[in-house]
């Protein structure tokens, strides 16, 4: 049984939603601020993350960046009421694997945190995966460069596996967002575009100026040589 923290200050949409995943057979604790919220990571953390952009006693943002620094892999779902794009792109900035906008289907909310939960466990990953100065650990979600550690998230973790198993290989996109995010994109669906993003500022481009990273305008991406 999976434990689940559900951040929502919406207290009804907690209790339904607190219902519904005990049924799929998650164990939730529900939090509505950050303060309790914080308390709650402080004693247990959990296997995933539901947060609401707006909490009564600051951003839901702001306790996502404290998120993404003391536990950088836990996996983390964004809700928001306003569904807005800004409020997307930044959640996916500062980490977010996925983003839903409320109210959000229950069986929607299900299937993505199952999604998440199993590319947080990766069951045949490689030990370690070498090119060039870079050296990652898909188990661990770290890599290396220049002795340099450098976590990474879920999605971004799963996104440079990939990458790597296929250096100078372009990869689709809609391949790409079903290994990092576990579904497929939907029509002006940034969200692999925004990982991808944060993954590059991460690692960084190659000690001779060149992106790691490329990308085929309208296909995908590719791990230079």
């Amino acid at each position: 049984m999976s434990d689940l923290l559900l951040i929502d200050d919406d207290q009804e949409l907690c209790e339904l939603l607190t219902s519904w995943l005990s049924q799929e057979g998650f164990q939730v604790r529900a939090c509505h601020d950050g303060l309790s919220a914080r308390r709650a990571l402080a004693e247990t953390a959990p296997a995933a993350v539901v947060l609401d952009v707006m909490l009564p006693d600051g951003s839901g943002l702001e306790l996502l960046k404290q998120l993404r620094n003391d536990h950088p892999d836990l996996p983390v779902l964004m809700l928001s009421a306003r569904g807005e794009p800004l409020d997307r792109i930044l959640g996916l900035e500062l980490g977010a694997d996925d983003y839903l906008a409320k109210p959000c289907d229950p069986r929607e909310l299900t299937a993505r945190l199952r999604a998440v939960l199993r590319r947080s466990h990766p069951v045949s990953a490689s030990s370690q995966m070498e090119l060039g100065d870079l050296c990652f650990s898909p188990v661990r979600g770290v890599v290396s460069i220049d002795q340099q550690d450098i976590t990474l998230t879920v999605s971004e973790s799963r996104l440079l596996e990939a990458l790597l198993k296929q250096p100078g290989d372009p990869l689709d996109k809609q391949e790409l967002a079903q290994i990092a995010l576990g579904r497929k994109l939907t029509l002006y669906d940034r969200s692999l575009d925004m990982h991808v993003s944060n993954l590059r500022k991460k690692i960084g481009p190659h000690p001779d100026g060149r992106p790691r990273i490329v990308a085929l305008r309208s296909r995908g991406y590719y791990y230079s040589l």
